[in-house]
């Protein structure tokens, strides 16, 4: 009698755990589901249609679609949002030419003021303009990627693109950070960068 009640509690525990798996299974599948068909509506940053070496690059930029083109002897290899200036720190029109490029590059204008203890006190600074607390001091935003356009600092690197469409940045051609990655990998120096309405 005893052996049969414990059967039988064992039986019904086998039963509650193995529904409560299935539960968690069909939960999980679902949820996996809704994250693919979120994943299905985002529209993605950029595409890199040409995996060969590029021999005569052109970059276009247009700061009306925030879009940025590569091209290989006038046939387009590549496209990708980017987040250029605002309109209290615009994006430089004309044509520029990449004259520098470092993989690991920080701003000696733009980036956080942090404490004594390292906590961020201030996220957008301007250095020498921005007040640095006692034992505090300015630290440089990173811009991995860095191809150099002008002589005042604008260039093109990696860095967010917030909302794809819209300005973002300080000035320079913010990119995502695979495509920046691909982009230097691929354009040398005295490529020609195009920025316009």
């Amino acid at each position: 009698m005893k052996t049969a009640r414990l059967l039988s509690a064992l039986s019904v525990l086998l039963t509650l755990t193995s529904c409560s798996a299935y539960q968690a299974r069909l939960r999980l599948e679902k949820e996996q589901k809704a994250l693919a068909a979120k994943a299905a509506e985002t529209p993605p940053l950029f595409e890199w249609a040409n995996p060969g070496p590029i021999t005569k690059p052109v970059v276009k930029i247009d700061l009306g679609e925030q879009k940025a083109r590569i091209y290989d002897n006038g046939e387009q290899v590549a496209w990708t949002y980017v987040a250029t200036g605002t309109s209290n720190r615009p994006t430089p029109r004309g044509t520029f030419c990449i004259s520098e490029k470092k993989v690991e590059k920080y701003s000696n204008r733009w980036g956080i003021i942090v404490d004594a203890e390292g906590n961020t006190v201030n996220w957008n600074a301007c250095n020498g303009v921005s007040k640095i607390p006692p034992g505090g001091r300015f630290v440089g935003a990173p811009m991995p990627n860095w191809m150099r356009l002008t002589n005042g600092g604008i260039g093109m690197h990696a860095g967010p693109i917030p909302n794809p469409g819209s300005t973002a940045s300080h000035g320079c051609i913010r990119l995502p950070a695979e495509m920046a990655s691909l982009m230097y990998d691929a354009l040398p120096p005295g490529t020609s960068v195009t920025i316009a309405e």
